[in-house]
């Protein structure tokens, strides 16, 4: 199993804190994880299909099983890589976690991300199917999805969003909104109660691909 981590940063940069120590955190659970800079100030579906081929080159370099881990405009993309339709075989994901994530981009909240992806005159069909609530089929795969209530980036509908839609299809999912922090928190270390989201989201990793962890 190979876990691709996608760090945020509105479609324009790549967060440090979201990328190397989100890796080194998996592998100390003993999960082969990497980061994936996929491209910046790219129009849809650029980024798209660059992590589908990142998937692709996974695969063919050995990983039998592919999660995604991504934080805001990451996990919007992990999210569309999970979701949205025309994968290939190999280019299927068996887990997405998705990190104070950037759902809908039907909703006006932190247009910045938005406008970078599908530019300024993006139409209603547009912002439609490249919303990850919109996305959702019963044959989509399992979600850990967090997010904090005080996120005034990306606000939490966005994650209630989705799993609204996740619960609909009957889509194994864990949901958890803590009550305190600000966005981009990354592993969370010392900001209270959010910070258990690591311990959270390693329990749920392992019953999802125990039998593909290293021993």
């Amino acid at each position: 199993m190979h876990v691709i981590v996608l760090p945020g940063g509105g479609y324009a940069e790549h967060a440090p804190h979201e990328a190397e120590p989100i890796v080194d955190w998996l592998s100390g659970l003993g999960v082969q994880a990497s980061v994936f800079r996929y491209p910046l100030n790219a129009r849809h579906p650029v980024p798209l299909h660059a992590l589908r081929a990142e998937i692709r080159r996974r695969r063919a370099s050995g990983a039998d099983r592919i999660g995604l881990m991504g934080f805001s405009a990451g996990g919007h993309l992990a999210g569309l890589a999970a979701l949205a339709p025309g994968n290939k075989a190999q280019e299927a994901v068996q887990f997405a976690v998705l990190g104070y994530a950037i759902t809908s981009m039907e909703t006006e909240t932190y247009r910045p991300a938005r406008l970078i992806l599908l530019g300024e005159d993006a139409g209603p069909a547009l912002r439609h199917s490249t919303s990850l609530d919109a996305l959702v089929t019963p044959e989509s795969p399992p979600f850990f999805v967090w997010h904090t209530a005080e996120d005034s980036y990306v606000p939490p509908e966005h994650t209630y969003r989705l799993a609204a839609a996740l619960a609909a299809h009957n889509i194994p999912h864990a949901v958890h909104v803590f009550a305190h922090g600000p966005h981009s928190l990354g592993l969370a270390e010392g900001a209270g109660d959010v910070a258990t989201w690591t311990t959270l989201a390693a329990s749920w990793i392992r019953e999802r691909a125990s039998p593909w962890l290293r021993s």
